[in-house]
C-alpha cells in the first residue's frame, strides 16, 4: 500500500466533461476525458505541478446542467492584407452569428490564422458580457486550442495576446475545444467560413 500511495498522481484535465479540473484518481480522470473530443490531459506526482499545467490553482469542478453550455463554430478569412473571423453561437435556443473584419498589419502577417484566432475571442468576449458560464469552441485549425490550453508556444504578437486573453477568460468562462475537419460538410463550421468571407465581401 505504501508503494501504491507514493505514485499516487494528479491528473490535470483541460477540457473535460466538467471543464477544467484536477483529479487524484485515474478512475475520475477517465470519466472525464474518455470519449470527448479535444480534451487535454496530463498526470503529475504533485498537485503544484498540475495545477502550474494548468495555468491556475484549480479544484475539482461541479458539472453544469446543459443549458449553461453555449456551443459556437468559428472560421477565419484572409484577403488583401485584410482579415476577417465569422462565428455561430448557439445557446439556450437562441443563435447569434458574428462577421467582423480587421485590419491590424502585425496579425494579418498570420493570415487565416489571424481570423481563427479573433474569432475564439469574439465568442469567448461574448460569453463573459452575456454571463454565460461555459462554451463550446468548435474550430477547424488546431492552434485555437492549442494556444489557448498553453499546449503549443506562442511565438508571436498575436498568439502570445491571444494565449493570455483565453488564460485571463478561464477566471469566468469554463472553456472546451473541439476539432472539426475544415471544408468536410460541417453545416456550421462552413457557415462561419462563409460568414468570415462575408465581411471581406468575399461571399
Amino acid at each position: 500500500m505504501a508503494e501504491s500511495k507514493s505514485k499516487k498522481k494528479f491528473y490535470a484535465v483541460l477540457g473535460g466533461r466538467s471543464g477544467d479540473a484536477i483529479y487524484t484518481s485515474w478512475d475520475a480522470c477517465k470519466a472525464q476525458v474518455m470519449g470527448v473530443k479535444g480534451v487535454i490531459y496530463k498526470g503529475f506526482p504533485t498537485r503544484p505541478e498540475a495545477e502550474a499545467f494548468m495555468g491556475a490553482s484549480s479544484a475539482p469542478a461541479e458539472p453544469l446542467p446543459p443549458e449553461a453550455l453555449a456551443v459556437a463554430y468559428v472560421d477565419g478569412s484572409y484577403y488583401g492584407g485584410e482579415f476577417s473571423c465569422g462565428a455561430v453561437l448557439f445557446y439556450q435556443g437562441g443563435q447569434v452569428e458574428f462577421s467582423k473584419k480587421f485590419a491590424d498589419k502585425d496579425l494579418a502577417a498570420m493570415h487565416n490564422v489571424a481570423g481563427e484566432i479573433m474569432g475564439a475571442l469574439t465568442v469567448i468576449d461574448y460569453c463573459i458580457e452575456q454571463g454565460i458560464p461555459a462554451l463550446e469552441i468548435h474550430h477547424d485549425y488546431e492552434g485555437v486550442a492549442k494556444w489557448a490550453l498553453g499546449q503549443w508556444k506562442a511565438n508571436k504578437p498575436g498568439t502570445i495576446a491571444y494565449a493570455a486573453a483565453c488564460q485571463k477568460a478561464r477566471e469566468k468562462l469554463r472553456l472546451h475545444f473541439v476539432k472539426v475537419k475544415g471544408h468536410s460538410g460541417d453545416k456550421y463550421n462552413d457557415m462561419a467560413d462563409r460568414l468570415a468571407k462575408q465581411a471581406l465581401g468575399l461571399a
